[in-house]
């Protein structure tokens, strides 16, 4: 892959970053007896209230107080923590290593479809790592409960580009879901959508070479 010119990116969180389980999230989802969350659950975009959750339409007690009412008999609200974070695995230390690598040769943000119940999971397991934050790996973070936007709404890419500066054709977004990088591709940024389990950093061995 040509990176030629690329002074910025802008990298995906679920399934770029850290890895993912979704069968196992729907399987701890039905055994608290929540009805229908296959239907609910992707692994690039969620749906229904889940989607109203990673929107930031629905805060983390609303979230739950919805899913209290779809459980015909009680559980807790750490219960249904737990099974929403397992959707989360983690964020593999090789690529926590290569980000604090990739931040002093490029410009690195984070944009990540995600919600605060996650989001608190990853501060506390997936970026405690060797004494670092979460600031240490990017420049800035975008998150979608926060902007009250997701991807592959082009909006979400233009709130970036103005509140950074970004020239999207010295940036690069590392994604794993082709509509959210046709999204991008359409204001002008550079993609690249990693297969499932990728390692990604060889591409940025060969930054003056095609393929």
């Amino acid at each position: 892959m040509n990176l030629q010119g690329i002074k910025t990116l802008i990298i995906d969180f679920g399934g770029v970053l850290i890895d993912l389980d979704r069968q196992r999230c729907i399987d701890s989802f039905v055994g608290l007896g929540l009805p229908d969350v296959e239907s609910m659950l992707d692994m690039c975009h969620q749906h229904d209230f889940f989607l109203q959750h990673e929107k930031g339409l629905l805060s983390d007690e609303e979230f739950r107080a919805e899913i209290h009412k779809r459980i015909p008999h009680p559980v807790t609200d750490a219960q249904i923590d737990a099974a929403w974070n397992s959707f989360l695995i983690g964020v593999p230390a090789y690529k926590l290593d290569f980000l604090l690598e990739l931040r002093r040769r490029y410009t690195v943000y984070l944009l990540s479809n995600t919600n605060g119940i996650h989001w608190q999971w990853a501060l506390e397991h997936a970026f405690n790592y060797q004494g670092h934050r979460v600031e240490d790996f990017f420049d800035r973070i975008f998150l979608s409960y926060e902007m009250k936007l997701v991807k592959p709404d082009e909006e979400i890419f233009r709130r970036v580009i103005a509140e950074t500066g970004l020239t999207p054709s010295e940036t690069l977004f590392i994604d794993d879901a082709e509509s959210n990088c046709r999204a991008a591709q359409a204001l002008g940024i550079r993609t690249y959508m990693p297969q499932l389990c990728e390692d990604w950093r060889p591409i940025f061995k060969a930054e003056n070479t095609c393929g």
